[in-house]
């Protein structure tokens, strides 16, 4: 039970509680990225429907769907970032399908349990009532149908056909995050998963429902007071697990609803051996071998972080200069913004820069001002699905006119 969560002290309470039956029907994990919160809300979905010992080893129909992640059991809602993931675990089974390696059978598996990661965010039952649902049918279709061709059990084709099917997956599930997954859980899916809890299982199916709720805090009023209700009163047979990295971000009175348990930062040392564990590679960055897991799947965007950043400090620096960037030729060299975690990045390095505006009463003001634009860039892309140009284009005139109102404050302050 929980072999696959290994150095977080937390699942020994976890497994304890589930031992003792004194798990409530509300927890939250909490703690850094990539510290192994997600994968323990899916190991604790599947050992609370084991219908034997709850051990990794299980065959039970039950821990079978499960490990597949195609159990009816479970709604997965919230947003994430997996593509990365996805990309990763794709290049491991490229990788070892071609050294025919005696990890081929886990890398195939990686990947497909990393494509439905995704994919099990677009269930019916969290997009009911949604104009959504009917258009991104098509992609779920064509993905799943590609998952089909290399299901466990069937014969993997030759390298070049294997690459083909991998890369069509992986195009469909960039353009199903970065176009239709909400980076905020709107109170409409809150609703729609709150209907299907208070549901009665069939017959045939066995176990507790559970519903996954990645990233729990960033979510708006509204969406947080629904939440808050069916906490409240919950189901008898259904279980919420919330994940999160910032726990201060949670509401207190949701909080008080919630049994937590924290997860750590693993050291280098830990989170080297993780990688090569599960993806079967030593990566670097920079020529320097990958320090963190996040440093390794940003390995597998098409734009390097670092690239990304220089193309933000020069974006803050025409614009300090009184010039206009290039926004077209700016959306080109950062792969279209594609997927959408290298506009993150960008914006993160827009703050970088701007940084020294902190020294001087003005320019902390300013500096505030200026946050709360890039906050505004961001929701307009990530909720409101604008283009990526336009919003540059919209963040530049703005701060442009912010720099003005204070006299050319980011002149001063630009880096050098």
């Amino acid at each position: 039970m929980f072999d696959n969560i290994i150095w977080q002290n937390s699942t020994d309470l976890l497994k304890d509680d589930i031992l003792k039956n004194r798990l409530p029907g509300s927890i939250l994990f909490y703690g850094p990225a990539a510290s192994g919160k997600f994968s323990c809300a899916l190991e604790t979905a599947r050992v609370l429907s084991c219908e034997k010992n709850g051990e990794w080893t299980c065959t039970c129909p039950s821990c079978l769907k499960h490990k597949a992640l195609v159990s009816q059991n479970v709604l997965i809602t919230g947003p994430g970032n997996k593509i990365l993931e996805i990309n990763a675990a794709k290049n491991s089974l490229l990788v070892m399908n071609i050294q025919n390696s005696r990890h081929l059978e886990a890398s195939r598996y990686l990947f497909i349990r990393a494509v439905r990661k995704l994919t099990a965010r677009f269930s019916p039952v969290l997009w009911e009532g949604e104009d959504k649902l009917a258009k991104f049918a098509p992609l779920l279709e064509s993905i799943n149908d590609n998952l089909e061709l290399i299901s466990p059990g069937k014969v993997l084709p030759d390298d070049s056909e294997l690459r083909k099917i991998v890369d069509a997956i992986s195009s469909d599930c960039t353009k199903l995050e970065s176009t239709y997954l909400y980076d905020s859980l709107p109170v409409s899916q809150i609703r729609n998963f709150s209907s299907w809890a208070h549901l009665t299982s069939s017959s045939s199916s066995k176990g507790k429902k559970v519903v996954i709720i990645e990233n729990a805090d960033r979510m708006l009023d509204g969406s947080k007071n629904a939440l808050l209700k069916i906490l409240e009163e919950p189901p008898r047979d259904t279980m919420f697990i919330l994940t999160t990295t910032q726990k201060g971000a949670m509401l207190p009175t949701i909080l008080s609803r919630l049994r937590t348990y924290g997860f750590v930062e693993r050291t280098v040392e830990q989170q080297q051996e993780l990688i090569q564990r599960v993806f079967h590679t030593t990566a670097s960055l920079n020529g320097e071998p990958c320090e963190s897991i996040n440093d390794f799947l940003q390995t597998y965007l098409p734009v390097a972080p670092d690239t990304v950043f220089s193309f933000a400090e020069s974006f803050f620096n025409k614009i300090a200069e009184g010039h206009i960037p290039d926004v077209p030729a700016l959306v080109s060299a950062c792969s279209g913004f594609e997927p959408r975690v290298i506009f993150k990045i960008f914006l993160q390095g827009i703050i970088e820069v701007q940084k020294p505006l902190l020294s001087s009463g003005q320019g902390a003001e300013t500096s505030a001002k200026l946050l709360e634009l890039i906050r505004g860039a961001w929701n307009s892309v990530t909720v409101y699905n604008q283009n990526p140009a336009a919003v540059l284009e919209e963040l530049t005139r703005s701060i442009m006119q912010l720099n003005f109102l204070n006299n050319g404050i980011l002149r001063g302050q630009k880096s050098e």
